[in-house]
């Protein structure tokens, strides 16, 4: 209609500046005239590249997923990329299911948080071969080399284990989750080296929950035995959450009568009053360090890392 070459109208439609102001004036009013969409499906075929980034978790179902997805769509949207999430359910099932919509799709690259029950993730990784680089988040394989974003779960247990120690606590009750979950695995350990290493073999007592109901039960168990806790270790915001239920169902005044320190992504401590005391671990600070490890994928870096986000004390009136 305008006696211009595909090549010229392509440039005037995304304002080339090779395009004289007329023509891309010209182009661009009778493409809005016209109602005239590019078919994005086809731009994806012939540049071998969508533009856009799966995201693949168990379930959106805490902060820390939904800070991670924000820090990340921040980051795509000012590198011209969107966003497929994409939810397992927990299920490895679900979960290669969604690994080959991905595939399917030629999504540009894969951000990963593995179900809790994931043993073979050589689908995934045969990603690469096709060039879609895939970024482990959060809940990473314990052995394979590929690139991995993670929490510093050691240091953040660290962290909140000298608390108690400082507050010179001797009748500490920690909370776990899931025996089975890696993460529970790595806190825990974390915990218990630190406590050993500064001889308080005798001053806490492991247990683990598995919801949150089951962790105020732990705690009103513990709390209405002849040897109450002077302090209770909360693994996570899910178990912070059901220990702060018993509190309110036991009437228990915090510090006075228990401290409390948390490991958590730090929205949960605040609903509280006095805030919880925690390490944080930052989903919307893992998700800027994914993102950027992405693009250096992207740009062919070739070599693998683990990259761990490291944790810092955030003060409340729990302790």
């Amino acid at each position: 209609m305008l006696n211009l070459s595909i090549s010229t109208i392509s440039r005037a439609l995304k304002d080339h500046p090779d395009i004289s102001k007329e023509t891309r004036e010209k182009v661009q009013e009778l493409a809005a005239t016209l109602e005239y969409e590019p078919n994005e499906n086809a731009v994806n075929l012939r540049t071998n590249n969508s533009k856009e980034f799966g995201v693949i978790i168990p379930a959106i179902s805490n902060y820390f997923y939904h800070f991670f997805i924000s820090s990340l769509e921040e980051e795509a949207r000012r590198y011209g990329y969107s966003l497929i999430i994409l939810q397992s359910g927990d299920d490895p099932a679900i979960e290669q299911a969604n690994v080959k919509r991905c595939r399917k799709a030629r999504l540009s690259g894969i951000f990963i948080s593995l179900t809790s029950s994931t043993e073979d993730i050589s689908e995934i990784l045969n990603l690469e071969k096709v060039n879609i680089p895939v970024i482990f988040f959060d809940k990473v394989p314990p052995f394979e080399a590929c690139n991995k974003v993670c929490v510093g779960d050691v240091h953040a247990t660290e962290i909140a284990a000298d608390t108690l120690i400082k507050k010179s606590k001797k009748k500490i009750l920690a909370i776990f989750g899931d025996k089975h979950l890696s993460i529970t695995q790595a806190r825990m350990v974390a915990f218990i080296d630190y406590m050993q290493k500064h001889h308080m073999q005798k001053n806490y007592n492991v247990v683990h929950a598995l919801n949150p109901a089951e962790a105020a039960t732990l705690l009103q168990i513990a709390y209405r035995s002849k040897t109450k806790p002077d302090a209770i270790f909360c693994m996570s915001d899910e178990i912070l959450t059901g220990v702060m239920k018993a509190v309110q169902i036991e009437k228990i005044n915090v510090p006075k009568d228990i401290g409390i320190v948390a490991i958590s992504d730090g929205f949960i401590p605040q609903l509280y009053y006095p805030e919880i005391t925690y390490a944080e671990t930052s989903g919307y600070k893992l998700g800027k360090l994914a993102f950027s490890r992405m693009i250096a994928c992207l740009a062919g870096t070739p070599f693998v890392q683990n990259i761990v986000a490291h944790s810092v004390l955030i003060p409340g009136g729990s302790i």
